[in-house]
């Protein structure tokens, strides 16, 4: 105390201050120090008084000492000081345990005080911000009080600061850092403190899981030992369950994520299992937990069977069934571990196969399904080993219609092997023994031996069991009857009520949905007058549920009857419950069974969990079986004759109409296997039709390899004869008619109009373009002006092609005309005139080609005036507004190209055309004639002209 005054300023001579002075002076130190060593000291006196004046350090210093982090953030002294402090102040010392009520309730305020000042720090947002950005500081002094601190806030106000924590931006990255500290401290405390961050929040969960935290966690447990580590092992599951725990997200990244094969390694126990610490019990107990969590009958089933299929597959469930069938496990351990296998096989065909095949390590070998019925129906087991034991066969047969098949086959006479003990055989001894609670388990495991099989049902009708010596064998539904019948005869009340509920679910289970099990049953006279004076009985509380099991044991005699018995048809049975118990009594009786509180907790999960035998009264599965029979036998019951004749019609006709829509749906499967069968057959035409155009094009193409290779031997053939073929031409032409002669005629007076129109066509269009640029159109269409400027020069390029045509047409008509008057003049001489009608068809064909080009040339001429006409149209549309011509401008540009193309298009015509002439002449020459060019033909004419100019000049001097 003597360093506190130093700090405060004042001697512990004379009065001395009280406590909440002393602190009020060490907090305005705080606030007004300039000195750094100065605030240091009072926040650490500060740390030394805030366990014993909690109250006050609290409620005085804290906003100071959130004030300290904020600002003496580079002092990491101070900043411990002040972590400590806080943590003081809103953590209560749970290391002193209450001796008597008074320090009870003074630790309850304690924890309330600590509550309030978690609010009062929590409640801005901004302290838990700071606290985390402390958190990344290395320093020792303050991120383990830091740590410490903000485990403090979680366990008063968790919701609250995992809300801060989840917006927080790398909130929860800069906690999953503090599990790489090499300090291991510092890691364990943070093991704390994520687990109370995990808790109840998804989110959280999944964020920590995709930082890495599995891979982490699983090298801190291998790391400190498994199983043999100490409580930093029990931290790290702790934390793996609090991740796994009703999270499919994580356990689907769990088992994405391979780390259920490193689970095998943790159960890996040798021979000598004697002495095991509590620590080792505590982790394997966790273990076997966290198995569990991944395999558990509340998770997706699709999930379930991955989880189980992998822990098969990695030997898990082998290990699992080493520990179950060791010597030395304790009992804690033992019961945990039968329990993880039930649900590691429950409902895997795989794995329950498996399980069946484990033999324990005994002298001859028995299966180890043997070996834990044994301790299930020894009364000398701990209570909580025979429930594990009860549920692991309950699991075993869970959709498991092999294994029921082979539980029940150890009762039939065939197969009972009088020199070992079968599952049969042990369950038939714990249904029939003393022990009512061995009757119940017994009665329950054989009940699930039959769950939704009909075959087995019916197979076990033929049980027959010798009761005592002298006597003839009963069948095992007429023994379970009778026992209870004679249900008296056990002594105490309790377990009389939880036999007979054991054996009337065995019973209820047995004949539902078996008609046949019905008969059985009904065939005995005791049977329903037994059933009806338990129903129609006014009994106690502890009977009320017996009251209820005999009426649904009553309803599904009813429900499932078919008829077969003329004493105990469907309405017999109706009017006897009618008379003796009264319908509305019956079901009022009825709904005894939903409404015990024991029915409610058995539903809700598979798992059998009493806390003491006498609670042991209902099943799961039979809870189901429960809420689908009772509306449906209420409503039987309460249904009249009349009411039941027009369902049974309604049933005949709908069981037609199934009939017809079975018929149907065979005639539409037959449809489909044909229409299938034709399918197939038109893929397989489809292929062969293929093949066969491939042949068939591979046939045309080597066809017209031979008509080239034909047509090639053919010109050379035609060379050989080609003088006999002029020869016999010659003589054709001789033989010209008039008529014929006439026709030509005709036909060149015809090319020559044609020519002379073509002439005053393109005379016309010169003039348009010739008028539209004389319009003057505005500034803005003197680009379309220039472009019918190119049209013309263009069109005049033409012009002149076609005059040329035109003189070359001329010239062959003046050769025609001349050798048709030659042939005419020498007609009498045979030489001369073959010559001429060689000519005459030379220029025949000439003359052909040129009427042909022209005709070409006329189109062409055509569209060329058709586009010259739009364009003129578009040029007067223009002058009319320039809006309106630069709207047309596109349009006459785009028309403009196109008359270009067209143009182009006739340049390459009459260059074919020009070629063909030459072709021809060439030809001419070929066969032996003398063609003039163009140019001599121009010279001529030139000197024939010069000779008529110089006789008209001599005529004139004359």
């Amino acid at each position: 105390m003597n360093y506190i005054w130093e700090v405060v300023g004042r001697h512990p001579t004379g009065q001395q201050p009280t406590g909440a002075e002393t602190i009020q002076k060490l907090c305005d130190r705080v606030a007004s120090s300039t000195l750094l060593e100065d605030r240091r000291d009072a926040v650490r006196a500060l740390k030394s008084l805030s366990k014993k004046y909690r109250m006050e350090v609290g409620t005085m210093a804290m906003d100071h000492l959130v004030r300290i982090l904020q600002t003496d953030r580079t002092d990491t002294e101070i900043l411990g000081y002040a972590l400590d402090t806080l943590y003081n102040i809103v953590c209560s010392d749970e290391e002193e345990e209450p001796d008597d009520s008074e320090e009870e309730n003074q630790q309850k305020q304690e924890d309330d005080l600590g509550a309030q000042f978690t609010e009062k720090f929590v409640g801005e947002p901004d302290n838990i911000t700071l606290l985390l950005t402390l958190l990344e500081e290395f320093d020792f002094h303050v991120r383990w009080p830091g740590v410490k601190l903000l485990t403090a806030l979680l366990k008063n106000q968790c919701a609250q600061v995992q809300g801060i924590i989840l917006v927080s931006p790398m909130g929860v990255s800069r906690l999953m850092d503090l599990l790489a500290d090499s300090r291991e401290v510092i890691r364990n405390d943070g093991l704390l403190l994520l687990q109370q961050l995990t808790k109840g929040n998804t989110a959280i969960q999944k964020i920590v899981a995709f930082e890495n935290a599995f891979e982490r966690l699983l090298e801190i447990i291998t790391e400190e030992g498994s199983s043999d580590g100490g409580i930093v092992v029990e931290d790290c599951l702790l934390l793996l369950l609090n991740l796994l725990k009703n999270n499919s997200s994580n356990q689907n990244f769990f088992k994405e994520g391979s780390y259920i094969q490193k689970m095998k390694p943790w159960f890996e126990v040798g021979d000598d299992n004697s002495g095991w610490s509590a620590q080792k019990v505590t982790n394997l107990h966790l273990m076997l937990q966290l198995v569990r969590v991944m395999v558990s009958p509340v998770n997706s089933p699709g999930a379930t069977a991955s989880c189980q299929k992998a822990m098969f597959q990695c030997g898990l469930l082998q290990q699992l069934c080493t520990i179950l069938m060791a010597t030395g496990v304790p009992a804690d351990i033992l019961t945990e571990t039968i329990n993880t296998v039930s649900e590691v096989i429950r409902g895997s065909e795989v794995n329950q196969d498996y399980f069946a095949s484990v033999n324990a390590p005994s002298n001859p070998p028995r299966p180890a399904i043997v070996v834990l019925l044994m301790s299930m129906v020894n009364e000398r087991q701990p209570f909580v080993l025979r429930c594990a034991v009860l549920y692991c066969f309950q699991c075993f047969l869970y959709k498991n219609h092999k294994g029921q098949g082979e539980i029940v086959a150890t009762l039939l006479p065939s197969t009972i092997d009088a020199n070992s003990i079968s599952a049969g055989q042990l369950l038939c001894g714990g249904l029939f023994s003393a022990d009512s609670l061995s009757n119940w388990c017994a009665a329950v495991a054989l009940a699930h031996a039959l769950q939704d099989n009909l075959t087995q049902k019916e197979q076990l009708l033929r049980v027959q069991l010798a009761t005592s010596l002298g006597k003839p064998p009963v069948s095992l539904l007429q023994q379970c009857t009778n026992i209870l019948s004679q249900g008296d005869k056990l002594n105490r009340r309790g377990s009389r009520v939880q036999t007979k509920v054991g054996l009337l679910m065995l019973l209820c289970t047995w004949i539902s949905n078996c008609p046949i099990a019905v008969m059985h049953f009904l065939h005995n006279q005791d049977n329903v007058p037994f059933l009806t004076g338990q129903i129609s009985e006014n009994l106690g509380e502890d009977e009320r549920l017996v009251q209820g099991l005999c009426a649904l044991l009553l309803g599904i005699c009813i429900y499932y009857n078919d008829n077969s018995l003329e004493n105990y048809t469907k309405e017999k049975l109706k009017q006897l419950i009618e008379k003796r118990i009264g319908k509305e009594n019956f079901v009022e009786k009825l709904g005894f069974i939903t409404k015990h509180e024991l029915y409610s907790r058995a539903a809700q999960k598979p798992q059998p969990a009493f806390s003491t035998p006498e609670h042991m009264l209902f099943d799961h599965e039979f809870t189901k079986l429960v809420k689908e029979l009772e509306g449906m036998i209420t409503k039987a019951v309460l249904k009249s004759s009349e009411e039941e004749k027009k369902e049974e019609e309604v049933k005949k006709t709908l069981e037609q109409h199934d009939s017809i829509v079975t018929q149907y749906k065979e005639l539409i499967r037959e449809q489909d296997s044909q229409i299938n069968e034709l399918k197939e057959q038109v893929t397989l035409l489809t292929s062969q039709n293929e093949k066969l155009q491939s042949t068939i094009t591979q046939q045309f193409s080597q066809i017209q390899q031979h008509k080239d290779q034909y047509n090639i031997l053919k010109l050379k053939l035609g060379k050989d004869n080609q003088q006999t073929g002029n020869q016999a031409e010659a003589a054709q032409v001789n033989g010209l008619q008039p008529e014929e002669l006439s026709q030509l005629r005709e036909q060149l007076e015809e090319l020559q109009r044609q020519n002379q129109l073509l002439q005053t066509q393109l005379t016309e269009k010169d003039s348009v373009i010739t008028s539209l640029k004389a319009e003057g159109v505005p500034s803005a269409e003197g680009s379309q002006t220039s472009e019918v400027t190119e049209l013309q020069k263009e069109v005049e390029l033409l012009k002149a092609q076609l005059q040329s045509k035109t003189a070359e047409i001329t010239k062959l008509q003046s050769e025609k005309q001349e050798l048709l008057r030659g042939s005419e003049t020498t007609a009498a001489v045979p030489g001369e005139d073959s010559v001429h009608t060689e000519k005459i068809a030379e220029l025949e064909s000439r003359l052909s080609a040129q009427t042909a080009e022209t005709q070409k040339l006329k189109g062409e001429v055509k569209t060329l005036l058709e586009s010259k006409e739009l364009m003129e149209k578009e040029l007067a549309s223009a002058t009319s507004t320039a809006a309106i011509m630069q709207a047309e401008k596109s349009k006459l540009q785009q028309e403009v190209q196109e008359s270009k193309k067209e143009q182009d298009d006739l340049l390459m015509l009459l260059a074919d055309q020009d070629q063909k002439i030459l072709n021809l002449k060439q030809r001419l020459k070929d066969l032996g004639e003398t063609i003039e060019d163009e140019d001599d033909l121009d010279s001529r004419d030139q000197f024939d002209d010069e000779d008529d100019d110089e006789e008209e000049e001599e005529e004139c001097d004359e």
